[in-house]
């Protein structure tokens, strides 16, 4: 049974998040909460005037929290809450600075993403979207020996950029397909996470010369951000695909365009990119051998329930004075 916050809060919930975790905030007693009731973004004004004043914040990772955010909550402002696992959409350094705690939703989207991962390396290889468009405009005539062929899993070698929770579940789905090789990198070896998959530390390199098909599942970091690039992609071989799940940032998207022109690799699957959405008139939308989701990685019902459950219960939590059940330490 959660308990109620000891003297009456009020807290800002930034969007229409699942019914769950809106009646844990409700029924918190002395807990007054105000949100933005909308399957849209807050506008910025909104924001700005929504969270003024306020002891918590409840946001999604399409909020900017910055200086100005923190400026017109105030010094009231003590809990942020992030419905996500990610948190590049917050000034830490400030939120630091001022003293607020913040809680964020990992692990419990871990299958999730991995999952949606597995489904966008498959459609990406096999070119499904292709395939059902043929089927669609009258391309599909006859059977034909070379029509419509991709690229398989079995006796492959996978690079996985990011070996965390989401790249360890990629690997142990990917594993049954047959996969001969894992490759990793990262910041440092994980050879006890690697052990499962007899999973080889290597440097980027050498994953993006050896790798039939590269994972990318890391956070985005200094490091991290734009670590794709035009030397990565001509390292690749010209028949390897590139998966994305991670952050768009991650990935210079003029370098994967002409490598994706040129057929210096085959395709790539992206379920993040910059911006987010990616304008309809992007270049990369314009390629068949370029497969591109809305952001969907955690995007299952019962996920998106438990995020906003874990969401709310780090708010409370933080709101009392309490350990979190996912806090991320600044």
């Amino acid at each position: 049974m959660r308990r109620a916050v000891s003297r009456a809060m009020a807290v800002f919930v930034t969007r229409r998040i699942p019914a769950e975790g809106l009646r844990v905030l409700a029924e918190a007693g002395g807990c007054r909460v105000q949100q933005w009731d909308s399957e849209e973004p807050v506008p910025r004004a909104q924001l700005l005037a929504g969270v003024s004043g306020k002891q918590g914040l409840l946001c999604l990772l399409s909020d900017r929290i910055d200086r100005e955010v923190l400026d017109a909550a105030g010094p009231s402002l003590k809990v942020i809450s992030t419905m996500s696992v990610g948190f590049d959409h917050l000034a830490l350094d400030e939120i630091k600075k001022r003293g607020i705690r913040v809680g964020y939703t990992p692990d419990v989207l871990t299958d999730a993403t991995a999952e949606l991962s597995v489904a966008l390396l498959l459609a990406t290889c096999r070119r499904l979207p292709e395939a059902v468009e043929q089927v669609k405009n009258g391309g599909w005539t006859t059977w034909k020996p070379l029509w419509m062929c991709g690229y398989g899993l079995s006796n492959s070698t996978v690079g996985i950029i990011g070996l965390g929770r989401i790249g360890q579940a990629v690997a142990r789905r990917l594993k049954p397909f047959g996969v001969k090789n894992f490759l990793y990198t990262g910041s440092r070896p994980k050879p006890e996470s690697a052990a499962e998959f007899q999973a080889e530390f290597v440097p980027l390199t050498r994953l993006a010369e050896e790798s039939d098909f590269v994972v990318v599942t890391c956070a985005l970091t200094p490091d991290t951000q734009g670590m794709c690039n035009k030397d990565f992609f001509s390292r690749m071989k010209k028949t390897s695909v590139f998966i994305n799940t991670s952050r768009g940032a991650v990935v210079n998207q003029e370098d994967l365009y002409d490598a994706l022109v040129s057929g210096q690799i085959a395709a790539a699957g992206l379920d993040v990119t910059t911006p987010e959405p990616l304008p309809t008139d992007h270049p990369l939308l314009s390629l068949k051998n370029c497969v591109i989701l809305p952001h969907v990685g955690s995007a299952t019902y019962a996920t998106r329930t438990t995020m906003s459950v874990l969401a709310a219960d780090n708010l409370l939590a933080g709101l009392r004075g309490e350990r979190m059940p996912h806090e991320l330490l600044l």
